[in-house]
């Protein structure tokens, strides 16, 4: 086996693909890194602005105080204990419609959001019915608005409870990381049993938008001028349109489906409010093109070895041979398409730029193969075959979905046609040393009738010129 020409032949293609693949692992490294540079790009705009946000309320926040007495040692022993209620609406709605703007820095761009919400709360106050006993002290309560980030707070009108106008002050009261703003109440207004609230935040943010349904009945409308929505998170919108001119999403929960009220159970809860589950909606860019040249790039793979593939049936089926450095040469121009495709799609988009890098590294290899292999229409014919390819993998990355029956079918249909090809080779003869040696004779058959013919056109033109000089003489 070790003295077999097709198994030395073989080992080369598989250690010249092998040898490829690492330019292909540094080419995920740039994609890695452009994304990066994207990303602090966003995080400068975050920072210059708000960041995403996510809106937990209104809810109203009850502190009380209780003495609680224990007994140590028979001895009674008392001591005042602070704790908070969290009172959540029966009937929530949020409606609100946000513009969105672009906002450039360099090549990359970030999506900010600015716009009206309108807020909407029904309170029941009969659970606070059990703090009517001995010991325990009711303070100040208050509605409570929380947020990712409080900066995007433009405005926000007084709180409307029934004829009174209540203006929100600083703070959530959610623990010493909660940002927001809270509205003080009084504890008749709290306990006047059902009662309406409405409220108008103008608010800015990046990226994705938030509100976590803390009601009993909770109801999200957002309507927009962005077209690229990506409705994300725990709950999907029950109604939803997407067109050029932006889209308009309706979201619906209750305590039913998300068991919002056990986070907010019992007093002096504790609770992630990044983990709170949400009504979610993400301005995403129309298309990730770095996502998209990472997954071209894991195709690399099978450009390269069906190309080299192709190269050892050429040479298996005539008589040319193709050099390692030439393998090597097509190679570094299918792994040069991918540079280019992420270089392109950073300026130009990345359908755009799929058409300028296979086209380009499709003509250079067709030119360079004319000459390898001895004709235009040889290398035409590769580059033909190369740009089918190029269009099969664009539909691979634009049908995700599909993408396992189309790359199924594909090797099915090279397969077929290998197989085709090379029903009737003789693969023994081929694996034949005295193959390669009887290809090494007719070359040094070839060579030594030519310099038989270049020495007797020299000794006839060397014979010619004796006679002259006799002549002369």
């Amino acid at each position: 086996m070790f003295k077999s020409v097709l198994f030395w032949k073989i080992a080369a293609l598989l250690g010249l693909i092998l040898l490829m693949m690492i330019p292909k692992e540094m080419l995920l490294n740039v994609i890695n890194e452009r994304s990066g540079y994207r990303q602090s790009v966003v995080d400068k705009v975050s920072d210059s602005t708000s960041r995403a946000q996510k809106i937990l309320g209104p809810l109203i926040v009850v502190p009380y105080s209780e003495w609680i007495e224990t007994e140590v040692d028979g001895k009674k022993q008392g001591q005042r204990v602070s704790r908070h209620r969290y009172l959540l609406p029966e009937v929530m709605t949020v409606t609100g419609a946000p513009d969105v703007e672009v906002r450039q820095l360099g090549i990359y761009q970030a999506q900010v959001y600015q716009g009206e919400l309108y807020f909407h709360g029904q309170f029941e106050s009969s659970s606070l019915d059990d703090l009517d006993r001995e010991g325990v002290t009711i303070g100040m309560p208050s509605l409570v608005l929380a947020l990712s980030d409080s900066r995007g707070i433009q405005q926000i009108s007084p709180l409307s409870l029934g004829n009174a106008k209540i203006n929100f002050e600083p703070g959530a009261f959610l623990g010493r990381t909660a940002q927001g703003v809270h509205a003080p109440l009084t504890i008749e207004q709290v306990r006047q049993g059902k009662f309406d609230v409405n409220f108008k935040l103008t608010l800015a943010g990046t990226n994705s938008l938030s509100v976590v349904p803390v009601g009993r009945s909770s109801e999200l409308t957002l309507q927009s001028n962005w077209p690229h929505p990506n409705f994300v998170g725990e709950f999907l919108p029950l109604q939803r349109k997407v067109d050029e001119k932006g889209f308009r999403a309706h979201w619906s929960s209750n305590w039913l489906a998300n068991s919002m009220n056990i986070n907010f159970a019992g007093d002096n809860v504790r609770f992630d409010f990044d983990q709170l589950p949400a009504f979610t909606t993400s301005l995403i860019e129309p298309v990730d093109h770095y996502q998209l040249t990472e997954r071209a790039i894991k195709y690399a793979i099978l450009f390269i070895g069906l190309t080299f593939f192709s190269f050892f049936l050429f040479e298996s089926l005539t008589s040319l041979r193709v050099h390692s450095i030439q393998y090597l040469l097509v190679g570094a121009a299918l792994v040069l398409f991918y540079l280019m495709l992420l270089a392109f799609s950073e300026h130009l988009g990345f359908t755009l730029a799929y058409i300028i890098a296979s086209l380009s590294c499709s003509m250079l290899i067709a030119i360079y193969l004319s000459a390898v292999l001895g004709g235009w229409l040889r290398g035409a014919l590769f580059a033909s075959g190369l740009l089918l390819l190029y269009g099969v993998l664009f539909g691979l990355l634009q049908s995700e979905d599909n993408a396992l029956l189309l790359g199924a079918g594909l090797l099915f249909i090279i397969l077929a046609a290998v197989m085709l090809l090379t029903r009737r080779l003789d693969w023994y003869q081929v694996a034949s040393p005295q193959r390669l040696t009887g290809q090494k004779s007719a070359e040094s058959t070839d060579s030594e009738r030519k310099a038989e013919e270049i020495s007797s056109d020299a000794a006839t033109a060397g014979g010619g010129a004796q006679d002259s000089f006799r002549l002369w003489k």
